[in-house]
């Protein structure tokens, strides 16, 4: 069983989409840091707001019943800087993928051919005679 288990993590990828995972949790965790603590106090002082993350509109307050208050509100502070990180996330986890991952090389140039006009088989472009048919070429 232990085998079966260790083909299957080597002949799916189930573990390099483990490690992927656990280091995409990692550099999302380091660049939340970055945006939360380099790039959002200046931004902040800029602001006439603030701490824009906690802008929110109230839609109503109130009283619970134990006497806590309550208060009912759409936080789209909170969703602007979420937006915000994963538009970071995304780009640094993309800079990381081309400067890690190799580049594709280039494909092949395609072969000129022709078409033999009597057996509409493909023959080099440079080709005299058809080599299906012997017909030549003018």
């Amino acid at each position: 069983m232990l085998k079966e288990f260790k083909d299957f993590l080597l002949k799916t990828n189930a573990f390099a989409l483990a490690v992927g995972v656990i280091i995409g949790a990692a550099t999302g965790k380091v660049v939340s840091a970055v945006v939360d603590d380099l790039l959002m106090p200046p931004i902040a002082c800029v602001m006439p707001a603030g701490d824009w993350r906690e802008a929110q509109i109230v839609i109503t307050k109130g009283v619970d019943a134990t006497g806590k208050p309550t208060v009912n509100a759409v936080k789209y502070g909170h969703f602007v800087g979420s937006v915000v990180d994963f538009t970071i996330i995304g780009f640094v986890v993309f800079l990381i993928t081309k400067l890690v991952l190799p580049k594709e090389p280039p494909a092949p140039p395609a072969d000129p051919t022709k078409q033999c006009p009597e057996c509409l088989e493909n023959v080099p472009a440079a080709a005299k005679k058809c080599r299906a048919c012997c017909s030549v070429f003018a």
